[in-house]
């Protein structure tokens, strides 16, 4: 932009903007929290908010303001939290309807406009009938949320009011760099939750590797005869697939397992899709800024290992402070 001031043109410079990309990843999504805050602690606040999957949920928490409150919740969540979040149901589309889920999230985020967002905001999804990428920028954050995270085979479909059925965004573009671009990004600092997938160990080893068989049936056991809503879940799995609850999850078993749960080959399955798609879609839409947290540990329905992802999102992007601070110098 040029302005005539005394009879010379002044050049006046655009501030750069810069968008925070926040990749899918299931609960490695947590670690999205950690990289907001060590970018913070930096100077740096994102003037375009992008995410996929779980970086739609985080992505939302922040452009809304309610990072701080969607943090403590995180941070609180234990094993059986979890399953009780789970409405499982054998219709619809997928294991899990999501609204439980869903629920506890407003009441971290609320539901406002994606419009009226302080941050400028947008995530992307599926559409299952077409396979399309959708790039939901304006109505219901919480709608645009519950879309962009219907893993198949988990989540049952989204369903629009113009009946189309949205999926997880993670599915076409885990890593949406180019809807960050056609939000008019100039700098795109990326988050990349796929990058040392493939080939990790399905067990979460949380106590001592001693722990039984018959211990840990007893624990979860224990879980299920003195919570009834975990005890009501169990019985569906039992009934509906003739399967143990700790067969459906692998990440509530106490001990290291060789044996993946269900969810475990959905999500593994998933993983060489995103990893695959990444690449190849981050290869022609490259960010400025590629930050890769190592969670590959970390298990599809870990979501109780949020202190361990967010310490490893801001440790990763610890990693970059040099590369954003010369990328910021040129501008």
């Amino acid at each position: 932009m040029a302005m005539a001031r005394a009879g010379k043109i002044v050049c006046m410079a655009a501030k750069a903007k810069i968008a925070l990309v926040l990749g899918s990843g299931a609960a490695r999504g947590w670690s999205h929290i950690g990289v907001i805050h060590e970018l913070n602690d930096m100077g740096i606040k994102p003037d375009i908010v992008v995410g996929a999957s779980a970086g739609a949920v985080v992505g939302g928490a922040y452009a809304s303001g309610n990072l701080k409150d969607f943090e403590t919740w995180v941070l609180s969540l234990e094993r059986v939290d979890i399953i009780r979040l789970l409405d499982a149901k054998m219709t619809g589309g997928g294991f899990m309807q999501g609204d439980r889920l869903m629920g506890a999230i407003k009441k971290m985020i609320g539901d406002p406009k994606i419009e009226e967002l302080e941050i400028p905001y947008a995530c992307v999804a599926t559409e299952l009938g077409s396979g399309r990428e959708v790039w939901l920028r304006e109505g219901s954050l919480l709608d645009a949320c519950r879309a962009s995270i219907a893993l198949p085979g988990m989540f049952a479909p989204s369903k629009w009011s113009d009946n189309r059925l949205l999926l997880d965004g993670g599915l076409v573009n885990p890593v949406p760099v180019s809807l960050a671009r056609a939000m008019g990004a100039d700098i795109v600092i990326a988050v990349n939750l796929n990058g040392d997938l493939i080939g990790r160990h399905f067990f979460v080893n949380t106590i001592d590797d001693a722990t039984s068989d018959e211990d840990s049936e007893r624990l979860l056991a224990e879980i299920e005869e003195n919570d009834s809503v975990v005890a009501k879940w169990a019985a569906k799995l039992k009934v509906g697939f003739g399967i143990r609850l700790d067969s459906y999850i692998s990440a509530l078993r106490m001990k290291e397992s060789p044996d993946p749960g269900l969810f475990d080959v959905i999500a593994g399955s998933v993983d060489i899709m995103q990893d695959r798609i990444t690449r190849s879609r981050m290869a022609g839409e490259p960010p400025d800024v590629h930050i890769t947290p190592r969670l590959s540990h970390i298990a599809l329905m870990s979501f109780d290992l949020a202190d361990e992802c967010i310490r490893e999102g801001r440790a990763a992007t610890k990693l970059k402070e040099a590369e954003i601070n010369n990328l910021l110098k040129v501008l």
